[in-house]
């Protein structure tokens, strides 16, 4: 009886497993992977970085913005990872769905420091992607 269950739960892992793998059917995006970049991911990333360079967001409504834009770039690396499930492009899109989580928890908490101290992970995440998916961007040796 213990091995039947545990074959059970292993079949059940396994299915999950694949399940994770699966393409998202039903899925229709919008717009094209520039216009995601260009229209969400850049101004979002632009905005976050722009707040840092001036020693963080002034106000509450600076503090909104950047919380805006933390959680774009959060969201947007689930979107990255909704079109392309290969392993290299989850992992790279994961860096910015992380940086932009921890980013909106220091916009949410109105921690400058903590907000400054993202700056080199959120660009990182953009040019770790790019420089392999997008090698015209950054090309080697630069």
């Amino acid at each position: 009886m213990r091995r039947v269950g545990k074959l059970l739960a292993g079949i059940w892992l396994l299915s999950g497993a694949l399940a994770a793998q699966a393409p998202i059917e039903g899925l229709q995006p919008v717009a094209t992977m520039k216009e995601l970049m260009v229209d969400v991911i850049h101004p979002a990333s632009n905005s976050l970085l722009l707040a840092v360079n001036r020693g963080g967001p002034g106000d509450d409504k600076g503090w909104a913005e950047a919380r805006r834009s933390a959680m774009t770039l959060a969201e947007s690396g689930n979107l990255l990872i909704m079109r392309n499930r290969t392993a290299a492009w989850v992992a790279d899109a994961r860096l910015l769905t992380d940086v932009g989580t921890a980013a909106y928890r220091a916009a949410a908490a109105k921690d400058a420091k903590g907000l400054a101290a993202l700056a080199d992970r959120l660009d990182a995440s953009c040019t770790t992607c790019h420089a392999q998916f997008r090698p015209n961007v950054f090309p080697a040796g630069r």
